[in-house]
């Protein structure tokens, strides 16, 4: 089945309310609860004190009404007592600011002192609870570096020099990678280095993409360490974390994560002001997926309607919250959870909607709650199939963070904006995309669509060549290829690594001045980024610039490889253009779009059945060819669905 249900916190409320909410969880068609997320001041109110009866009597009462459990480990805020005890565990910011508590997450994690306590804290709830008939799943902490991804105290600064000295073996080869022969930078010994904290200027670029990838690897090692010790006790109940996987979560590398997690979870919110929020949940969906390696994921969190952490926070419409919830099974879940079962009354998170809103049963939230229940016992036999698709989109956390840093040749170009744009481009023309990280296999794609790959090591550069070689279509776009993954400049023109695929060589960047745009010799508008771009041999230039210092100079170019083709995009085109070059990307590939003005995903079981989910995120009836029975109305399709405005059908097919 497909496993329904939110986090559930009934410390913040009497016993007869939690009675109610078992009863109510039931009615909904609830089968799995996260709880304990936020409880260790409930559990431990002073040192070696533990109160546990409470928690005793929900998880029997939840196993009676035969709803599971991911319990978590309870350490996802120390409580007031412990960080009174010593402050010396809160984190620090690059400015020396120091975080304290009232909020979450005020630790940090590099302190061995703390990780004891930590630990503690995780045995004494794994040997409790390890074989309770309820719990399924553990909850490792919660959304780890969602408020505090780097610290830059002293304990951080120890870990950071250990990760440093495992990483390059010696100063000497540190030097080298930092390029610390610039501004005096050369260090003589591991113990002269800090995190890049705030300085008169730019900080050292190598040093802040290590620390980067030190305070993600660090927040790993964290988990790793409370998972080892629940293993231990309980070798019989998977893993896992809520990861965050979206275009507005950067610092934590999470493809680096993948293999550590029994089941891959991701949290999930559309953003209010968004009128597409709903591509960058596919997107978000996709890029899970991809750090699943293509297995089904669970959603561990999103919203039943507005959350209360935006500027401005949106209700959701009639039918999104329903429409939403299936776009996510859609792209691979299986299961669906929100944050949380019941809305707070009091705390920062009391406006944040819930499966039971503050109004209580006769509302809108209620009965969609009670809805999607019976929905997804509707779906009950997709669980475990998978989304299969012939497009990749290549994404890398670590691009990312180069892309961003200071003193580059123009602040605005950014880097998830440009791989959402590409991937809007191939949803609106229902394209089904993996979103895999540059050293995925890309044997099984005929697309390969690579945005902004600012770093790129050579083994990746030369494993994206090969997709080319192989027989697939492969687009890079402008900043991409042009350093290693120490952040130093590949010489001898852009792109960089990619020069010989595509058959160009870029000897200067043009970056363009806010408000300033260039046209394309078909009519194009670009603007943000052009380049003075030379062809080899073999390599013709599909557009061109029509005005401006490059009039006449390319701006697309295409290059034969093996049997498949090099596409290079060396600027920023606006939607409608982008739309052009992915359609003819789309053709040469021999894609086949599934229809037109829905959303539509197929997931495919390993012995041949196929369920093809078709979403309206119009505000008009859709009528598409269809054939199949529906399974949310038990009823046959032949020829034709209409499908109502905001509504969703999936077809079982064959």
């Amino acid at each position: 089945m497909i496993q329904y249900g939110g986090d559930y916190n009934p410390e913040q409320w009497p016993l007869a309310t939690r009675i109610e909410d078992v009863e109510l969880m039931q009615q909904a068609g609830v089968t799995l609860v996260s709880v304990g997320i936020f409880s260790w001041a409930q559990l431990e109110p002073r040192e070696g004190v533990f109160e546990f009866g409470w928690l005793d009597d929900i998880l029997d009462r939840l196993h009676a009404a035969g709803i599971k459990v991911t319990l978590a480990t309870a350490t996802a805020s120390p409580p007031p007592w412990l960080t009174r005890k010593h402050p010396e565990f809160l984190p620090v910011l690059a400015d020396g600011t120091v975080l304290h508590p009232g909020g979450r997450q005020a630790y940090r994690v590099s302190s061995p002192e703390y990780r004891e306590y930590v630990l503690r804290m995780t045995r004494t709830m794994a040997e409790r609870y390890g074989r309770h008939p309820a719990l399924v799943l553990w909850h490792v902490d919660n959304e780890l570096g969602c408020h505090v991804p780097h610290d830059f105290s002293d304990d951080a600064a120890v870990a950071f020099r250990r990760w440093l000295a495992d990483r390059y073996g010696t100063v000497e080869a540190l030097n080298a990678a930092w390029g610390t022969a610039f501004w005096s930078q050369r260090y003589d010994d591991f113990d002269e280095v800090l995190p890049p904290r705030s300085a008169p200027t730019y900080p050292n670029p190598t040093q802040q993409l290590d620390f980067a990838r030190f305070s993600s690897d660090e927040l790993l090692v964290h988990y790793r360490a409370l998972r080892d010790v629940l293993r231990e006790v309980t070798p019989h109940v998977p893993t896992t974390t809520n990861l965050m996987l979206s275009t507005g979560t950067k610092w934590m590398d999470y493809f680096s994560w993948a293999d550590d997690l029994d089941v891959i979870a991701n949290d999930h919110y559309t953003r209010a002001h968004d009128p597409e929020a709903h591509v960058e949940l596919a997107f978000s969906a996709d890029l899970t997926r991809g750090v699943a390696g293509g297995d089904p994921w669970m959603l561990m969190e999103h919203s039943t309607s507005a959350v209360n952490w935006q500027p401005r926070n949106r209700t959701k419409r009639p039918g999104e919250m329903i429409r939403h919830s299936l776009a996510h099974v859609a792209r691979g879940a299986d299961a669906v959870m929100f944050f949380q079962w019941r809305q707070s009354a009091a705390g920062a998170e009391k406006f944040h909607s819930a499966m039971l809103p503050h109004a209580g049963t006769d509302t809108d939230v209620w009965r969609n709650t009670v809805a999607l229940g019976s929905t997804l016992q509707a779906l009950a036999e997709v669980e475990g199939s998978r989304v299969r698709a012939k497009a990749a989109i290549v994404f890398d956390y670590p691009a990312w963070w180069g892309t961003e840093l200071d003193s580059h040749p123009s602040a605005a170009v950014t880097y998830p904006d440009r791989v959402l744009a590409h991937y809007r481009a191939l949803w609106q023309r229902n394209v089904t995309v993996d979103i895999v990280r540059p050293s995925a296999d890309l044997s099984g794609y005929s697309l390969v669509v690579v945005p902004g790959l600012y770093l790129v090591t050579d083994a990746d550069a030369a494993n994206i060549a090969r997709a080319a070689e192989r027989g697939a279509s492969v687009l890079v776009t402008y900043f991409s290829g042009i350093a290693d993954e120490v952040d130093h400049v590949r010489l001898g023109g852009y792109p960089g690594a990619f020069r010989e695929l595509l058959g160009v060589r870029t000897e200067e960047f043009w970056a363009l001045q806010d408000g300033e745009t260039l046209t394309l010799d078909d009519g194009t508008p670009a603007d943000l980024w052009s380049e003075q771009t030379h062809l080899a041999p073999g390599t013709s230039a599909v557009r061109t610039f029509a005005d401006g210092d490059l009039a006449g100079w390319p701006a697309l170019t295409r290059r034969p490889v093996g049997a498949g083709a090099a596409w290079y995009l060396g600027t920023r085109l606006n939607a409608d253009g982008l739309q052009g070059v992915t359609d003819a990307l789309i053709a040469e590939a021999g894609l086949t779009p599934e229809l037109d003005g829905v959303e539509a995903v197929r997931r495919v079981a390993d012995d041949g059945r196929s369920w093809l989910f078709v979403l309206n995120h119009t505000t008009d009836e859709v009528t598409v060819p269809a054939q199949g029975h529906e399974l949310l109305t038990n009823a046959s399709v032949t020829g034709t669905l209409s499908l109502p405005a905001g509504a969703v059908a999936v077809l079982r097919e064959g």
